[in-house]
């Protein structure tokens, strides 16, 4: 990795001492330190605030078994919906090193193997047959047909298939097929079984994809899973099996998260904190500021930007929609881009748990040291001032993604044909991510730390949204 070049050494009369050093003696200087701290401690906090509100989805999981009444599913979806705000602000750790990536795929791997799982139905455009084969998993279902009887399946599925025992062994195979269609485990699956597929009109007929704005109830998003899928006339029934799926999914995703929250744990030694906030050298900061960047930048033009955007955008695909089942799209855009600001800003402000758009649990919230203080302090104020209007052109256009969905449009109506317009939100949230990955990369290209947005991170262009990936 190349070494600061000297204009940014001597900037600040502050970091003199440590500029240029790789000796022995190194001591970081008080700016480097604190931006490797705080970094650290918005990741503990994001994943503390994510164990947290998945013991509260377990404990909402817990009631709607004991007691499955429409108060308690809703609540249970309610118990979901919050434990995504503190972990969509996370996912900026991923495209990086960082413990996350030991259990990623078990925690938020998408698409999901939905027809895996339960029984889906299919449509023309949105969910075809080709998506329901999935041949070459590990669960002991291998129906390449899957059953299909008037469009849904009844038997070959997880649920359905009495003889396989729902455990965590099941749901550590997630993601092992060629295919991709046998995603089992994490929060999506949870999802999946409390809503159901959102494929169906306001008159319950299956959606052909040019019609998904009736789908759209007054009351209520997503999909429509009914009550009765969860009320059990006797044990291992269908609706019991949903019930044991929830309970091991859930405990799972409490023990993922805890694994990643106590590596982040200050004061452990040898954890990855101790060894992430330990700045042995120069070359050691750069890299380190490097894998900072690079998560920021790949988040933002490859994977949000392409990946959960415009391949959906592009191809008014539903399925390809990141939280499809409940209309939580908006939000998972919303976190997203707002994670990779608070590293930026070195802040992190906590998480909704009203849902109205307002972070009111502050327990853990940070107010650190961010990369635009860094970045004034060695004398480049002039690019953390283009890389705020990156973020803020963002954050407005994100928020306007949000005000639609709240009004009754959520992403899947927004990336309708008659919807898909170069003024709508979601091209202009599109190349606004693109342009802030542009100034992530000019911090990096600045400070001589090389390229910090993967190429082959999506195969979008995302200067033109419209465009198929």
């Amino acid at each position: 990795m190349k070494l600061f070049n000297l204009a940014a050494c001597i900037t600040a009369a502050s970091l003199l001492a440590a500029c240029g050093s790789d000796s022995d003696n190194f001591v970081a200087s008080p700016a480097q330190q604190n931006l490797i701290d705080t970094n650290a401690d918005i990741a503990y906090a994001t994943y503390t605030d994510s164990v947290e509100t998945a013991i509260d989805l377990k404990a909402a999981l817990a009631a709607f078994k004991l007691a499955p009444t429409d108060i308690t599913l809703q609540a249970a979806k309610t118990a979901w919906l919050v434990s995504r705000e503190p972990y969509g602000q996370s996912e900026v750790y991923r495209f990086r090193e960082s413990p996350i990536e030991e259990v990623e795929g078990d925690l938020n791997a998408w698409p999901l193997g939905e027809a895996l799982i339960d029984y889906v139905a299919t449509n023309d455009t949105d969910f075809t047959a080709d998506q329901v084969g999935v041949t070459a998993n590990s669960a002991g279902i291998n129906d390449a047909d899957n059953g299909i009887v008037d469009g849904s399946i009844v038997t070959q599925n997880i649920i359905g298939t009495t003889q396989v025992v729902i455990n965590d062994a099941l749901l550590a195979t997630t993601a092992s097929a060629a295919d991709e269609h046998d995603v089992i485990a994490g929060y999506h699956a949870i999802e999946f079984l409390l809503w159901g597929q959102d494929l169906n009109t306001s008159t319950q007929t299956t959606t052909n994809g040019t019609d998904r704005d009736d789908a759209v109830n007054t009351t209520s998003t997503g999909g429509q899973r009914p009550l009765t899928d969860f009320v059990s006339a006797t044990a291992n029934d269908t609706a019991d099996r949903r019930h044991q799926f929830l309970e091991v999914a859930v405990d799972k995703l409490i023990s993922d998260l805890e694994q990643v929250q106590t590596a982040w744990i200050e004061g452990v030694a040898d954890n990855y904190r101790a060894q992430f906030t330990t700045i042995t050298s120069e070359t050691d900061f750069n890299q380190k500021f490097t894998e900072i960047l690079n998560g920021m930048g790949t988040l933002s033009e490859g994977e949000l930007a392409g990946e959960r955007m415009q391949i959906a955008f592009a191809s008014n695909s539903q399925e390809d929609e990141h939280s499809c089942f409940s209309d939580n799209t908006h939000r998972d855009i919303w976190l997203d881009a707002e994670g990779v600001s608070n590293s930026f800003y070195g802040s992190y402000a906590g998480y909704d748990s009203t849902l109205n758009g307002t972070d009111d649990v502050t327990t853990n919230a940070v107010d650190g040291y961010g990369i635009d203080d860094y970045l004034k302090e060695v004398g480049l104020d002039s690019l953390a001032a283009s890389a705020k209007d990156a973020f803020d052109l963002t954050e407005t256009n994100y928020t306007e993604i949000d005000t639609l969905a709240r009004a009754g449009s959520p992403f899947d109506v927004q990336i309708m044909a008659a919807n898909r317009t170069a003024q709508s939100p979601i091209a202009k949230t599109i190349i606004s991510l693109e342009a802030q990955a542009r100034a992530i990369q000019d911090i990096a290209d600045e400070l001589n730390l090389g390229d910090v947005v993967e190429d082959g991170a999506s195969e979008c262009e995302t200067t033109t949204p419209d465009v198929a990936c």
